[in-house]
């Protein structure tokens, strides 16, 4: 049995809501206000059109500096036959922005007079002249700003629900206006619940969970043009939810419910939905967001306010706000609906969905080559930095079981086309370089998207056509020598360019103090010592093959060898939590995370680069990051680096 009330469409549970808030008067814009007209009306949107109660310009305006003449009287004059104009009646000096003296017509640029004196020598002063010569005809018109040109009184110069710009400020100022009426910004109260959170900032100890969904649904909610009121933690008591709710109604247009919406024994949510107003929906088949609450909560004098209850987990909690908050402040505000860009793309990997939900899945997006691709990201609805890492959401609908890579997707941007086309994509081994290197093109242009597929994984993806460049560090057993086997292996035909980027330490990351005395692999075999791995395809575990095999261990006496993990820093974070004893990993990755590291193996990270991305615009602020001493110290600062090698071209293969 379903642990939710209902598990609904989506389509269903939108129309839940709305036809309660139409039952309720409230599926309409809330209220208006009138503003000064300065730029905090910047971002607020229009109640009501703006019609123009003045002309602009409200005159005949000069639109050059130069003198006003009538166009009838400059007739024949040219270069080799000028016509002579007295100033006063037929010429007026004028500057930008003058009227038009009355009766005149035309202005002729400063630059393309010769001013006269009264005996027909060069005046002295070019603005007061006794007459002036000119020695090319102009038109009627010409070089003036007629009265409205830019606007007229009584037309419509913006619609109601535009979203004010800082040029829209100005045209309604030249309009004739000093103040506007703008929608009321919907009032909106968040509450965290929850037993186990603590406020940002608090030590935390196993079992405290920081709260910060709060945080987020509030600045959601203030780019949505609402106002948004944060209220303290309220734990896990019924009461003091039901509390704490009214609280919330008596001031609030909408009230966010964090945390409580399953249906686990300490999931209070729709209880007190249920208490103090009407249960609308409990469950909606989107993932991630399934336990969705939709309500209507009575206030005390008869009124209703809506509640969504929202899922604790960060992922679920900010698609809850785009997904039901969003459109809600659009219509009380008169606006449309966000309308992100979307775009067609190119799946990296096979997606597999749940068929009988919506399913929101966040990507990176890059152009490689001539393909806009979509590389799938972290899954996980507790995974906050994948909505920060995610280029757009691909929607894949109820009924469809998922996507096969090379499918063709719609992706719905979160990042302007711009910022996709300064993508740099880089598919392969994980180092922490990395992440520095990120910081450093930022500041050149360029974003670096990186995904942790390990060095052999980044292979498949430059054969593919699926990035820039490869992280790789694969050791050849036979010939002792770095990625250069598995590239004419795995790339045939495919010319690249190798580039070494740093040397490394490579190591046991064991726990503070290392308290089961671990040395050396011999020790891995210990019935006392549980080990954590790399994924398959992964450098650093071709590395530790190898070197097993040197000294004949057999894989299956290591306790945790086909336990695996995708990045250095979550082995460490592995050995962290206590769930294993030790990783084979990098120094940096060690000290992290404040963890203890036996170092064992030198080894050399290289860059692989197809020639037709090496030679490319995108990629040389790449290459010149290489010899930028700044950025050398920045990785040398890291434990167990050296640069030496960094920017040496290995091969052309």
């Amino acid at each position: 049995m379903s642990v939710y009330l209902h598990d609904i469409p989506l389509p269903e549970a939108k129309s839940r809501l709305e036809e309660a808030l139409q039952e309720a008067g409230l599926w309409r814009v809330l209220g208006t206000e009138t503003i000064p007209l300065d730029e905090d009306a910047l971002g607020r949107v229009l109640a009501e059109p703006v019609w123009a109660r003045l002309s602009s310009p409200h005159y005949h305006a000069a639109a050059m500096d130069g003198f006003a003449v009538r166009a009838e009287e400059t007739r024949g004059a040219m270069p080799t036959a000028p016509v002579t104009l007295t100033v006063g009646p037929q010429a007026r000096y004028v500057d930008t922005g003058d009227p038009l003296p009355e009766g005149f017509n035309a202005v002729i640029m400063i630059e393309q007079v010769e001013p006269l004196d009264a005996e027909g020598g060069i005046a002295p002063d070019p603005r007061h002249p006794a007459a002036i010569r000119i020695r090319q005809a102009v038109t009627p018109w010409q070089h003036v700003r007629p009265l409205g040109e830019d606007i007229v009184a009584t037309q419509l110069v913006l619609p109601a629900g535009q979203v004010l710009r800082p040029v829209d400020l100005g045209a309604i100022a030249a309009a004739g206006h000093s103040v506007v009426n703008v929608a009321r910004r919907p009032r909106v109260a968040i509450l965290p619940t929850g037993t186990e959170l603590v406020p940002i900032g608090s030590e935390v100890k196993p079992g405290d969970i920081l709260e910060y969904n709060s945080l987020v649904l509030a600045a959601q909610v203030r780019s949505w043009g609402g106002e948004a009121t944060r209220f303290p933690i309220t734990p896990d008591d019924f009461d003091a939810l039901c509390a704490r709710v009214r609280e919330a109604a008596r001031e609030h247009d909408l009230i966010l419910l964090n945390a409580g919406s399953s249906a686990g024994s300490e999931d209070f949510s729709a209880r007190v939905v249920e208490k103090l107003g009407k249960l609308l929906v409990h469950g909606v088949a989107v993932r991630p967001g399934h336990p969705v609450i939709l309500g209507m909560i009575h206030r005390e004098d008869g009124s209703q306010v809506p509640i969504i209850g929202v899922p604790g987990y960060p992922v679920s909690a900010a698609l809850t706000g785009e997904i039901f908050v969003e459109p809600l402040l659009a219509k009380w505000l008169g606006r449309r609906p966000a309308e992100p860009e979307r775009i067609t793309a190119r799946l990296t990997r096979k997606i597999v969905s749940p068929g009988g939900d919506d399913d929101y899945v966040r990507v990176a997006v890059g152009r490689v080559g001539e393909e806009m691709l979509a590389a799938p990201l972290s899954r996980g609805a507790g995974v906050i930095t994948s909505l920060v890492r995610a280029d757009g959401i691909m929607i894949l609908p109820r009924g469809i079981q998922g996507a096969e890579a090379g499918d063709r997707v719609d992706v719905l941007l979160y990042r302007s086309r711009a910022e996709l086309e300064r993508t740099i994509f880089c598919i392969g081994s994980h180092d922490m370089t990395l992440d520095l290197m990120a910081q450093f093109l930022a500041g050149r242009g360029r974003r670096l998207a990186s995904a942790n597929v390990g060095s052999l994984g980044g292979l498949v993806a430059l054969r593919r056509g699926e990035a820039h460049l490869a992280g790789s560090h694969l050791l050849d057993p036979e010939t002792g020598e770095y990625n250069l086997s598995y590239i004419r292996r795995y790339l045939p035909g495919i010319p690249v360019r190798v580039v070494a980027l740093v040397g490394r330490q490579q190591g046991l990351i064991v726990r503070k103090g290392n308290p089961k005395k671990i040395r050396d692999l011999e020790d891995l075999i210990r019935p006392d010592v549980r080990f954590v791995n790399r994924q398959r395809g992964a450098g650093t575990r071709v590395l530790l093959d190898y070197h097993l095999a040197l000294r004949g261990i057999a894989r299956e006496e290591i306790l945790g060898y086909d336990e695996e993990e995708y990045t250095h820093l979550a082995v460490a974070a592995a050995v962290a939590s206590g769930r294993a004893d030790c990783g084979l990993g990098i120094a940096a990755a060690a000290h992290a995370l404040d963890l203890d590291f036996i170092p064992l193996f030198e080894e050399r990270y290289d860059l692989v680069i197809p020639q037709v991305y090496a030679a490319s615009e995108l990629l040389a602020p790449l290459f010149d990051l290489l010899s930028d001493k700044t950025f050398r110290d920045a990785v040398l600062a890291l434990p167990g680096y050296n640069v030496d090698v960094m920017g040496t071209p290995i091969a052309e293969v």
